[in-house]
């Protein structure tokens, strides 16, 4: 659905959208005794290009259960696909997505005051999931049908029907450096790039990209990378600590440069955004520095799909409600390429790390709770079980401290499919990532329009441990990092944050629009009115007929309003 703004501060051209936003913030400043607080106010004008390129994603893993799962996610809505199951009919849809399937308050209907609630993807225009271009890399060579079997994430039936497709889609060959994965990945390594120098591979995957972009006619293309997690390189002064060092690195052929990092610098010397799904240290400061000269986007890391989102909701819940979590224990076993991977200690390292960061912040928050440098007791173990496959099991504890010394326990038990999580979050990131590259403002005076950074930290609501340009408040809590998107598209188009305070509905003095106006659905008649209300109340078999009942009249001594439902 066409939403369009009217306001002096909004204008629509046939390129573009332009806004003028006042953005409201309160600087804080510690004094002896006190701390003082003052209101800020910045103009920003932003500009939002309407046209949505032709939008082409290279995954690296494409032969991985994401990457078969997210393309075949996308065939299955493009062709409207329906098919049988046990349960019954099933038809594609995307579940999942943030901007496909979740909707945001634009505001109030005017008359009713109901909350007007519109799909999130129809704020700005947006690229549609189902004309993405997929194509990608993995150090596997069986094909998309053979690797959606394999990871055996898809209902049968419909794989059935993807098969015809998919089995013409084959991964290009990858960069393998043992080194950086589990050994056990060895057996699955038959696609490779040639050689051994990683300079060059930089310029076959370069190469790659370009070819790409030609062959399909496309306006933009983003890189992401959901291959396997890999262990953390080391971060040294002339290895990777500058961008000049790092590709001089690359060129010396260093042993620790992952291949991760690889892909990074070929994307962002190609010009084309990168993403960083999995847990690793990929964003070194080398690949930082190098995407801000070259005003790429960068963003990750690790999809944020299961136990750790409900983790920064409920804990964001515990402590925001003033109660002190003092241990959580997270469990998990999974049995797909992605748990026996991880059942190598370096790189279930790499993942512990993602996952232990996720409360932080909200810990940080409440020095009433946690004094300087205590922190929850927190434990993460992950499990290696075949059998279940992509259906990953997620048991965590969570113990609390209640007033005068009392306790509280929650125990959860997840279930899901793993890959049919994270493969909306791979829609999301990559249509969010390239709406941000058509959005530019102006501060204030400012005669130039510029970008946001090149660390793109407004994805961080689908990262567990979310990258954010240096000096950069981390927050980890699931609301804010939502409303961040949501307030930011907002703003470009005009309208201010929601902040829930329906504030209209709380006067002691409501406005009349009618005779009766209308609140929550019932008509609202002012205490001015009561007596008359009342002496012309007609009762008939005991019921009053004018729509006067003294019963529904509040009498708690904060309400000022009586509120009657049409009888």
């Amino acid at each position: 659905m066409e939403i369009e703004v009217r306001s002096p501060n909004v204008r629509y051209t046939k390129d573009h959208i332009d806004s003028v936003y006042h953005y409201q913030t309160t600087d804080v400043r510690r004094e002896p005794g006190r701390l003082v607080a003052t209101p800020r106010e910045t103009t920003y004008n932003f500009r939002t290009v309407r046209q949505v390129p032709r939008l082409g994603v290279m995954l690296v893993g494409w032969g991985g259960n994401n990457g078969s799962t997210v393309t075949a996610a996308v065939l299955a809505n493009k062709m409207n696909m329906g098919w049988p199951t046990k349960d019954g009919p099933r038809t594609a849809n995307y579940y999942g997505s943030v901007t496909q399937a979740s909707t945001v308050l634009l505001g109030s209907e005017t008359g009713s005051g109901s909350g007007v609630y519109v799909p999130l993807k129809d704020i700005l225009p947006m690229v549609d999931p189902n004309d993405i271009v997929f194509d990608g890399w993995d150090i596997s060579k069986a094909n998309l049908a053979d690797s959606m079997e394999r990871a055996r994430v898809i209902d049968y039936n419909l794989q059935t029907k993807l098969r015809p497709i998919m089995e013409k889609m084959k991964p290009r060959p990858s960069v393998y450096y043992p080194d950086f994965i589990a050994a056990n990945q060895a057996d699955r390594a038959d696609n490779l790039m040639e050689g051994n120098s990683k300079w060059d591979h930089v310029e076959k995957i370069r190469e790659d990209i370009r070819d790409f972009r030609t062959r399909n006619e496309l306006d933009t293309v983003i890189v992401l990378w959901t291959a396997n997690t890999e262990r953390f390189c080391d971060v040294r002064g002339g290895l990777n600590d500058t961008g000049d060092n790092l590709l001089k690195s690359i060129e010396r052929n260093e042993a620790e440069v992952s291949q991760s990092t690889v892909f990074a610098v070929a994307s962002i010397l190609e010009g084309v955004s990168y993403i960083n799904g999995s847990p690793q240290n990929t964003f070194v400061p080398g690949v930082i520095e190098l995407a801000k000269r070259h005003g790429v986007f960068i963003a990750g890391d690790d999809f944020k799909s299961g136990q750790t989102k409900v983790k920064s909701v409920l804990v964001d819940f515990l402590v925001g409600s003033g109660i002190k979590p003092t241990s959580i224990v997270s469990y998990n076993h999974l049995g797909n390429n992605d748990g026996y991977n991880l059942s190598a200690p370096q790189q279930f390292r790499s993942k512990e790390v993602t996952k232990s960061s996720v409360i932080d912040d909200m810990v940080e928050s409440n020095e009433i709770l946690y004094k300087p440098g205590e922190h929850p007791d927190h434990c993460i173990v992950i499990k290696y079980v075949p059998y279940v496959g992509d259906s990953k099991r997620a048991m965590d504890e969570y113990t609390s401290e209640l007033m005068l010394g009392g306790r509280s326990t929650i125990v959860m038990h997840n279930t899901c499919e793993d890959s049919l999580l994270a493969a909306p979050i791979i829609l999301d990131l990559v249509i969010l990532a390239e709406l941000c590259q058509r959005i530019s403002f102006r501060v204030g005076d400012e005669p130039h329009y510029q970008h946001f950074h090149s660390v793109l930290s407004i994805l961080s609501y689908l990262c567990k441990a979310p990258l954010v340009p240096q000096g950069t408040p981390l927050v980890n809590a699931l609301f804010r990092q939502r409303a961040c998107i949501e307030n930011i598209l907002r703003a470009c188009i005009g309208l201010p944050p929601i902040n829930h305070m329906l504030l209209e509905y709380k006067h002691e003095n409501v406005r009349q629009q009618s005779d009766h106006q209308i609140s929550n659905g019932f008509p609202v008649i002012k205490k001015a009115n009561y007596a008359q209300e009342k002496s012309n109340a007609k009762v008939v078999n005991g019921k009053p007929v004018n729509g006067f009942d003294a019963s529904k009249l509040h009498t708690n001594g904060f309400h000022d309003e009586l509120y009657v439902p049409d009888l």
